[in-house]
This record gives C-alpha cells, sequence and structure tokens, in this order.
C-alpha cells in the first residue's frame, strides 16, 4: 500500500512550536539584533572620528551613504540568490562576512578606506532581513505567523539601541574601535553557531529536491511522535516555480501587488529616515534644549518597537489589510500634527509615539505582507526587492528633509509634507488589497 504524502505546512500549523522552532526564531533573532547593532556602529562612533581624525561631520556624510548604498545592493543581489541555493548558506555566509568586515574597520586610516569598507560591510548587512523573514516565517505556524516573524525583526530595533548602550560604555575607556570589535566578534560568534544548529527551509528542500532525506531530521525534532517511513513522501502545495527570478515577481498576476510593495516600502523608509534623522534637530531649532529634542526622538524607535510587538498580533487575528491601511492614515495624521504640537509637550511626545508606532512598526508588517505574499521560490528575492527599493527612500528622506530645512520652510509646513507619504502608503494598500492584486491578505 502506497503511504500517503505528508503536508508540512499542515503539519507546522496544527503542532505546538517546538524547541527546534524556538531554536530558530532564537538565531535569526540574534543575527538580526546585530545587524541592528553594526548597521548604527558608524553613527555612535561619529563625533569620536571627526574628533581623532580632524574631520569636518559633512565629509562623513559619504561614509554613511556608502552604508546604505550597500546594503540596497546587498538586498537586491543576495535575496535573489537565496532563493536559488537557499535561506541557510547566504543567511550563514552574509553574518560571516559582515562580522569579518566589521573587525577589519578599526584598520582604516582614512575616510576613503572606510567609505569603501562601509559600502563592502553593508553588502552583507543587506542579506540578512530578508533571509531571516524567510526563514522565521516557513517555520511559523499560520495562526502565529505574523507575529514572530515580527517578533523577530524587533531585534533589529533592540539591536540599534544596545549598540548606543555598549558605545557609551566602551568609547571613554578604549576608544571607538572597540565598538567594533564588539560588532564583529559577536556576529561571528553566532555565525558559527548558524553553521551548526541553523536548518534550511523544508519547502524550499523539497522544491529544490536537493538532500531531501534532512527534512525528516527537522519534522522529528518539530514533532518526535511522527511516524516517518522510509522513502517518506511530501506534499508542497505550491507550484514549482524558477527560483529567484527577479522577472518572476510580474508573473502569475503578480505584478501589481509587486510594484506597490515596492512603493510602500520607498514611501515609509523615506518617511522613517527622515523622521529618525531630523527630528531631534528640528524640535531643537524650535526652542526645546538639546536633552529634551534628544528625549523626543527617542520615542520615535520606543513607540515602532510597541508597534512591532503589538501589530503582528493584531494582524495574525484579522488581516494586513484592517491594520495596516488605518495604521497609515493615522501616521499621517500624527506626523503632521508633531509640527503643529510644538508648544504642547504632552501632545508633541504622544504625537511622535503614534507617529513612531505606526510608521516604525509598520515597517516589519510590511516585510511580512511580502513574506506572506510571495511563494517559497520567491520568498526572499520578494523580500529583497522590497526593501532593496524602499531603501531608495531611506537615501532620499534624510536628503529631502534636509533641503526643506535649508530653505527655511516653517516646520508646521515641513511635517504636512512628511506626512503626504503615510497617506499615500495607506491608499497603496488598499489598492493592493483588492481581490485582483492580492493573493493572500
Amino acid at each position: 500500500m502506497q503511504q500517503a504524502p505528508l503536508d508540512i505546512p499542515a503539519l507546522v500549523d496544527r503542532s505546538p512550536i517546538s524547541r527546534f522552532q524556538m531554536g530558530v526564531y532564537l538565531l535569526c533573532g540574534l543575527c538580526i539584533l546585530m545587524d541592528g547593532f553594526d548597521v548604527q556602529a558608524m553613527g555612535y562612533v561619529a563625533p569620536a572620528i571627526i574628533q581623532e581624525w580632524h574631520v569636518s561631520k559633512a565629509s562623513l556624510g559619504p561614509v554613511f551613504g556608502a552604508g546604505l548604498f550597500g546594503m540596497l545592493a546587498g538586498s537586491l543581489l543576495f535575496s535573489v540568490l537565496a532563493d536559488k541555493i537557499g535561506r541557510r548558506p547566504v543567511l550563514i555566509g552574509a553574518t560571516l562576512f559582515f562580522s569579518v568586515c566589521m573587525l577589519l574597520t578599526p584598520a582604516c586610516t582614512t575616510l576613503e578606506q572606510l567609505q569603501w569598507l562601509r559600502f563592502i560591510t553593508g553588502l552583507g548587512l543587506g542579506a540578512i532581513m530578508p533571509n531571516v523573514m524567510a526563514l522565521a516565517g516557513e517555520y511559523s505556524p499560520q495562526r502565529r505567523r505574523v507575529t514572530l516573524m515580527m517578533l523577530v525583526s524587533c531585534g533589529f530595533t533592540v539591536g540599534a539601541v544596545l549598540g548606543g548602550l555598549v558605545a557609551a560604555v566602551l568609547m571613554p575607556r578604549y576608544g571607538w574601535h572597540a565598538v567594533f570589535y564588539v560588532g564583529g566578534a559577536v556576529p561571528l560568534v553566532i555565525g558559527l553557531l548558524m553553521l551548526w544548529m541553523l536548518p534550511e527551509s523544508m519547502q524550499f528542500v523539497l522544491l529544490s529536491g536537493k538532500r531531501v532525506e534532512r527534512v525528516a531530521q527537522w519534522l522529528r525534532r518539530i514533532d518526535p511522535t511522527l511516524p516517518l517511513q522510509h522513502g517518506q513522501r511530501y506534499l508542497v502545495q505550491e507550484a514549482a516555480e524558477r527560483r529567484g527570478s527577479v522577472v518572476a515577481l510580474f508573473q502569475s498576476g503578480r505584478s501589481r501587488t509587486t510594484l506597490l510593495l515596492w512603493l510602500v516600502n520607498f514611501l515609509n523608509l523615506l518617511n522613517l529616515y527622515f523622521l529618525s534623522n531630523w527630528l531631534p534637530t528640528i524640535l531643537k531649532d524650535a526652542g526645546l534644549s538639546t536633552s529634551m529634542a534628544v528625549l523626543a526622538g527617542t520615542i520615535l524607535p520606543v513607540g515602532g518597537t510597541i508597534g512591532t510587538l503589538l501589530m503582528g498580533q493584531m494582524i495574525d487575528r484579522s488581516s494586513f489589510r484592517s491594520v495596516l491601511i488605518p495604521g497609515f492614515l493615522v501616521a499621517s495624521v500624527a506626523i503632521a500634527l508633531i509640527g503643529q504640537a510644538q508648544g504642547a509637550l504632552w501632545l508633541l511626545c504622544a504625537a511622535i509615539l503614534v507617529a513612531g508606532f505606526c510608521i516604525v512598526g509598520g515597517q516589519p508588517a510590511v516585510n511580512a505582507l511580502a513574506a506572506s505574499y510571495y511563494p517559497t521560490t520567491l520568498r526572499a528575492t520578494g523580500i529583497g526587492w522590497s526593501l532593496g527599493v524602499g531603501r531608495i527612500g531611506s537615501i532620499i528622506g534624510p536628503v529631502l528633509g534636509g533641503e526643506l530645512i535649508r530653505m527655511n520652510w516653517p516646520n508646521s509646513t515641513i511635517f504636512v509634507i512628511a506626512a503626504v507619504p503615510a497617506l499615500l502608503s495607506a491608499i497603496m494598500l488598499w489598492l493592493m488589497a483588492s481581490p485582483s492584486s492580492v493573493q493572500q491578505d
């Protein structure tokens, strides 16, 4: 009698979350935590480099830009590679690569060397988020998938905050070099742990047809009571499409949603980086003390962390549409209110908190939307290219904000303009939610 094929997604959905799956989430979370640490490290050590090298603040602008361009290129290139050869080798390789780059950074003695090394480091960093989101989602049950993906992605914000704390402790005693030594040594250890413990996506292995026998080992760690037989057959309810193809993102009725996802990422990251880069400066110029302006600025990522933790649960209980569309509409009102509320500190802080909840917290939800929409063979490519296009917005946002400030426009006008991308994001998601453009809500 021929045995029935085993439906792996259905098995994961009906099984309790195992220690094995928790280990996958933990490794992914640690990896993305150091991603956040290393992305923000340059910002924390910049004042010390300026003082030691006797260079101007403006001269570090290309260094920051090089890192962002590297992340953009890494998102585009290595997400495609991950859908061809697997999430595991790309994620481990990228982690080990950027850890070595971080360890080499203290050897730089000129701005040109630093600029090139930050670009190269960015290539590895750009590969982390798409593959972490894809792998975490593929080991998560449907009932809690968005919550778990967003919980793992929360490590990025935690890592950025941790980077500031580590820099504040180490730099006065050991200098700015120590921040990069820590930022390189820890992911090196994490990469070695992943080499030993991190599994590949089971769906990816089955669709690729390579070393399928490994799937039984991972399934037994999810459900030890599972009666697997020799030559066990598996069911994958997805069409075998061309793996890691950017062109495939625009095939099978995906064109509209792909373009809308790119636009939402672009608009939201433009807004996020404008606010995170310029908010303290604008508030200080509006009359707040330096310490109060910085404190008000930190409310933005605090709101984002709360949003990341809560939005996933809200989406799992309802849908992306019912959470993200109202969220971005509320964000547009909150951002516009920041420019009007500078005379009332409590109202200003409340507006920043809400903006952070919806904009910063909304970005992992947009990443999770891409992970939920694309099939296994295109998942890392879909997330990576959405983020890659979005990172163009992360470069434009601070530049655009600088131009608006340079033209001496009033703060009320600047923040009304900043509210427009959030409003457009809500419209893009509404268009995306029509039956003709969304396969998975």
